[in-house]
């Protein structure tokens, strides 16, 4: 039984090594009222890595805008990822979803969760079954967003949207009043991983509760890092180091569990 263990280390950390060396494919989903624009200075780091990278803009928003309309909601923005994932072959993606992110994510782990290599919330929030967007931001809802409703849009809430391209632009109101089903068992098995932002060592409380606690709860492993909401535009060199670190840790954990097994 020694022996077998040290096979499987050796053969763990060979592939750990070959995975250093072997592209990596990241699907990066941006946020509320932004776009795939939001992503460019990651993307451009990864590739000069040798990874691939796709940044998709969700629909009606950055250089899809003029396609917004009252009708698109999150079953549009989850069709986008997964017709990206299957018209492109894609496998073993790793999925990123920032902030609102998180919600987009979660609708695509649950329609292709075969193709899903492992799923990072920057961020993000965290819904459990049944749960919109608006129900995921609780008493943020109420206090931060509703005065930004107008007509069939959530107008940006922090400062003139669609004042500079590329920029953050009004988003379809039922993206984030439509409930998501989640019941996929698979969803499950893939390694998922939360990243929080901090200021002087804390997190927002409040953020908290979209997202953090219920990450805990499930049992993924949490990261942090130091810095504002938006890690992509702020500091980009830093959060490609980041999701590295939690891209690695998948392979470091499934050699902890083959270990466990054969004691």
């Amino acid at each position: 039984m020694k022996y077998l263990i040290l096979i499987l280390a050796f053969t763990f950390s060979t592939a750990a090594f070959a995975q250093k060396h072997k592209p990596r494919t990241f699907m990066l989903i941006h946020g509320a009222w932004s776009g795939g624009w939001d992503y460019a200075k990651v993307d451009s780091i990864f590739k000069t890595k040798g990874d691939i990278v796709y940044r998709p803009t969700l629909t009606g928003l950055g250089d899809r805008v003029h396609l917004a309309n009252a009708d698109v909601n999150l079953s549009t923005y989850i069709a986008d990822i997964v017709n990206v994932i299957r018209y492109e072959k894609l496998h073993n993606v790793i999925l990123v979803g920032h902030s609102f992110g998180g919600m987009v994510i979660s609708g695509v782990a649950e329609q292709v969760p075969d193709r899903i290599g492992q799923l990072i919330y920057l961020d993000a929030m965290v819904p459990d079954n049944g749960q919109s967007a608006r129900d995921v931001c609780g008493e943020l809802w109420d206090k931060m967003m509703v005065p930004f409703v107008k007509d069939s849009v959530m107008q940006y809430p922090f400062g003139q949207a669609g004042s500079l391209i590329p920029g953050d632009v009004p988003q379809p109101i039922k993206t984030f009043t439509e409930p998501l089903k989640i019941t996929n068992p698979q969803v499950k098995k893939i390694p998922s991983a939360f990243i929080v932002m901090i200021k002087n060592g804390q997190s927002n409380p409040l953020n908290d509760k979209m997202g953090l606690n219920k990450a805990r709860a499930r049992g993924w492993k949490v990261y942090s890092l130091e810095g504002g909401h938006y890690a992509m535009r702020e500091q980009p060199v830093q959060l490609v180091k980041k999701l590295e670190e939690v891209a690695a840790s998948r392979h470091i954990n499934s050699f902890r569990v083959a270990k466990r097994h054969f004691r």
